[in-house]
């Protein structure tokens, strides 16, 4: 992970893109439950498809649905040639 790179929220990436998650601004709640689906800090990811806010994300071969609102909670940074 490239630590000078400015992390932005998953619901702002694009299809295609491979991301690594650096921080969950989320409630303790909902903290959990993204931990539980496998999104925790340093998972790498891809977003497969995004509709409307929400989205499609790729964890090794797990697909996740990720509504748009968590999205938003989700700071990720690019990894590999994208970055």
């Amino acid at each position: 992970m490239s630590t000078t790179q400015k992390p932005f929220a998953l619901g702002m990436a694009t299809e295609g893109e491979q991301l690594q998650i650096v921080a969950l601004q989320a409630g303790r709640t909902l903290d959990k439950r993204l931990t539980d689906l496998g999104l925790n800090i340093g998972s790498e990811i891809r977003v497969v498809q995004r509709q409307g806010a929400g989205m499609l994300v790729e964890r090794d071969a797990t697909r996740i649905a990720v509504g748009g609102g968590m999205a938003m909670k989700i700071m990720v940074v690019h990894i590999g040639d994208d970055g």
